[in-house]
């Protein structure tokens, strides 16, 4: 094997493992959302000039600070949840520094009612995420979030894609 040969061998290698490690990120965002809604463990994910986008729906949060506010109140939103982070695909920078990924949204919730009490609710979407290698760490440096359902579980998408409409 030549050196160039081994030099492309460990460039592969190399971005195999980022790609688990990017797989492995996303599943701890997961985790740390559910159900505990572990903030602190959140933001050790994130860098600190990170955007956080969830679009229209609940907006755009910039830098590590507007973020950690956005998720301190997301229990208000979301009570309880359970996040299936399926399908991903990630993509790595030759550099291994950068990479983008996107995984479908399967989300179990329980949000409030119209009522003033409590509703199971379906939600689905599709992430698509920024990462940057930091010292050999890979963080998140942008989450975008489309909602396409938030569906009250009695309803359903079909007669009801979105709470409310």
């Amino acid at each position: 094997m030549t050196d160039n040969d081994q030099g492309r061998l460990r460039s592969r290698l190399a971005r195999l493992e980022s790609i688990e490690a990017i797989r492995r990120l996303k599943a701890q965002y997961a985790r740390y959302c559910d159900p505990q809604h572990d903030v602190d463990g959140l933001m050790s994910l994130f860098t600190e000039d990170a955007v956080f986008d969830i679009g229209e729906e609940y907006g755009v949060y910039r830098g590590a600070h507007r973020i950690r506010e956005f998720l301190d109140g997301a229990t208000d939103i979301i009570p309880w949840a359970i996040h299936y982070m399926i399908a991903p695909v990630i993509d790595v920078a030759e550099d291994n520094l950068t990479a983008r990924g996107s995984w479908y949204l399967w989300q179990l919730a329980t949000m409030p009612s119209e009522d003033g009490g409590t509703q199971a609710v379906w939600i689905a979407g599709v992430y698509t995420d920024d990462f940057l290698n930091r010292d050999g760490r890979w963080l998140l440096s942008k989450v975008e979030l489309r909602m396409q359902i938030m569906s009250p579980y009695e309803a359903g998408w079909a007669r009801m894609p979105w709470l409310g409409k």
